[in-house]
């Protein structure tokens, strides 16, 4: 028995002294690193261990394995994304006037290296009602091509209505793929894959979960929703397929409310990009070049931001705005866990510090980062109103309950908080000012910015920004406002379920 205790007082400080180590040269945090390191010390053999299963960022790296990409300097390169592209335009544009988005523009465009490019079209569908009828239109009056994405694709009802819909597609001709997430497909059976497999649709699943080898990949889940037809047409933003999304309909006990997008422009060349990367990393074969939207020919076409180059007008206050022949400004951002790391987080923090007048969130999920609290207090005392619009019921309690923990940060200084009454408001959008707006797939929260694959669309146009802002304000309308009494009021019983769930809140 002393040799066996002698033992285990060994190992522990040898997987302590390891772990410990670890931490102290990845962790950004210095409190994380330290709080790691006391729990690696102080819990012998159990410390370590948890370490090991929630402590170590290993998304990174199994993103690269996925991806094909080349592994990371040790101890240098260790999450972090691509970098930035500081040369050509985006390093040349000078900051016009005070409500000028030019250096927004710059900076964004040195975060994701893609360009700005002018000559779309934006519409907009609230619900499934308003998204489902445009997009299997879509379907039906393919001629050439369909690329589906999607995290959630039920096999109710609307969903077999998109099944036949892409089987009739197939069945004339057209090329067809679809990549649906390994998790997401879950919510309903029989699976969409196989439904889909039976009338010919090559589907590919994204890291799904396996027996052999054992893997259960809660994270890592590819969360975007394309859809791009014909290489003209594009839809994106935050609805799924199935019928949760039809608020109207009776039957559907938990609706689930969301905005959805129909884009026509260049951008299909780079959602049509965002797709094929998603395919191939899900195994799905290499397409034919004909297959893709995202050609080189057409890539080439697209200039970097630049007003004399896309006729545009620029007013005397410093604002671009599209002319008659250019339409919206539009740019796809990517994110993910591999070379996209942080690229949503540092747009939006960017964004959120470009803001003049206005900044308006909506989102299902809030538990912002240190950073992004920190620029929206700032904002907020540079006297910028800042509103921020929550869903009063969560499907996920615990999400909401570590929300409410850290609420206090922000309405301590004036942000304004709303509760959106049933059904369940799952609407992604990010608008400054009176001509900016950021929608797509992504949450603000750590698994959406920091563990799955999401997507964005930066749209610089007024009459798109003006008609999402009437959305917002009828939403606030109908919300009511969360004071600081009522945080500062609870209970110490939901004061302490709060902050428990607030302490896992990287992982939520």
């Amino acid at each position: 028995m002393v040799y066996l205790n002698g033992l285990i007082i060994v190992l522990h400080v040898l997987v302590a002294t390891a772990a410990s180590w670890h931490a102290l040269l990845y962790k950004r945090d210095s409190r994380a690193a330290l709080g790691w390191i006391a729990v690696c010390v102080l819990f012998p053999l159990a410390g370590p261990l948890l370490y090991y299963m929630l402590g170590i960022n290993r998304i990174e790296s199994r993103a690269r394995l996925l991806a094909g990409e080349k592994a990371r300097r040790r101890f240098v390169e260790f999450e972090r994304g691509s970098g930035l592209s500081l040369g050509g335009a985006y390093a040349d544009t000078a900051p016009g006037g005070p409500n000028d988005k030019t250096s927004l523009i710059r900076a964004v465009g040195a975060i994701t290296g893609q360009h700005l490019v002018a000559g779309h079209h934006v519409d907009i569908f609230y619900n499934g009602e308003g998204a489902y009828p445009a997009m299997l239109a879509a379907i039906e009056q393919a001629q050439d091509s369909i690329l589906l994405m999607t995290y959630i694709f039920e096999t109710n009802a609307t969903g077999r209505r998109f099944i036949d819909a892409l089987g009739n597609a197939m069945a004339r001709g057209v090329n067809v793929r679809v990549v649906i997430d390994g998790m997401g497909e879950k919510y309903s059976f029989p699976r969409a894959t196989r439904l889909l497999r039976r009338v010919d649709v090559p589907v590919c699943r994204f890291n799904p979960p396996k027996l052999i080898p054992p893997s259960l990949p809660i994270n890592m889940r590819n969360h975007r929703k394309i859809m791009v037809v014909d290489e003209r047409i594009s839809f994106t933003g935050g609805i799924n397929i199935g019928d949760r999304h039809l608020v109207d309909a009776p039957a559907e006990k938990s609706p689930v409310a969301d905005i959805h997008f129909r884009i026509t422009g260049p951008i299909v060349a780079q959602l049509s990009s965002a797709f094929n990367d998603g395919w191939l990393q899900a195994g799905g074969t290499p397409m034919a070049f004909s297959e893709l939207s995202a050609s080189s020919d057409a890539l080439g076409s697209i200039d970097e931001f630049d007003a004399n180059k896309l006729d545009v007008d620029v007013s005397d206050d410093g604002l671009v705005s599209a002319g008659a022949n250019t339409g919206c400004f539009c740019r796809v951002i990517t994110d993910g866990p591999g070379e996209d790391l942080d690229r949503l987080a540092l747009v939006i923090e960017t964004a959120v510090s470009s803001a003049q007048h206005s900044i308006r969130i909506m989102t299902p999920y809030f538990l912002p980062t240190r950073a992004l609290i920190a620029a929206l207090r700032s904002a907020a005392l540079r006297g910028v109103s800042v509103q921020i619009v929550l869903p009063e019921n969560s499907n996920l309690p615990y999400v909401h309950w570590a929300t409410r923990n850290m609420l206090w940060e922000l309405l301590y200084y004036h942000v304004e908080v709303f509760y959106q009454p049933p059904p369940f408001a799952h609407s992604k959008l990010f608008l400054i000012d009176d001509d900016y707006a950021l929608i797509g797939s992504a949450n603000i929260d750590p698994r959406s910015l920091r563990l799955n694959y999401e997507l964005g669309v930066e749209i610089y146009d007024r009459e798109t920004t003006q008609t999402l802002t009437s959305h917002f304000k009828n939403m606030v309308g109908v919300a009511r406002p969360v004071t600081l009494d009522e945080v500062d009021g609870r209970s110490l019983i939901h004061r302490t379920r709060d902050s428990l769930c607030w302490l896992f809140s990287p992982y939520l």
